[in-house]
């Protein structure tokens, strides 16, 4: 089962378990759509807990989405994703740096706090950069 959630303005909890089917899979694609509609600058935690692959009929209609879902991309800043499958989390981090305008972070399922600080630090996240920006001469 796939939930969604938008606990703000600017954010969404994305929670999935279990293996999904074709109506799981459009009804949530489409909550996630409706949700995500006004959102800018979002920020997303994403719950992967007992991972299953989807069924064929909720590939399909994933790929049938594909459109919109590239459309949400530009709408969110940040993305935690929680998952105590270790290849789940670093797929996440590859896929946030193949689209640039979203940073993913991946976290055990444990760290949903320091996930939670991740999402909302932007302010940390910019003192870091600029330290980063600084050389010595």
């Amino acid at each position: 089962m796939l939930t969604i959630t938008k606990p703000s303005a600017n954010r969404l909890d994305l929670e999935l378990s279990g293996t999904l089917n074709a109506d799981q899979m459009r009804r949530a694609l489409d909550s996630l759509i409706e949700q995500s509609q006004d959102i800018t600058q979002g920020k997303m935690l994403y719950k992967v807990l007992n991972f299953d692959m989807p069924t064929m009929g909720a590939l399909a209609v994933e790929f049938q989405h594909l459109p919109k879902l590239m459309s949400l991309v530009g709408k969110f800043d940040k993305c935690a994703v929680l998952s105590d499958a270790a290849w789940i989390r670093t797929a996440a981090e590859i896929e946030g740096a193949v689209i640039p305008s979203l940073d993913i972070k991946g976290f055990p399922a444990a760290s949903a706090k320091a996930a939670e600080a991740w999402l909302e630090d932007a302010a940390a996240d910019d003192v870091d950069d600029a330290e980063n920006d600084n050389f010595p001469v």
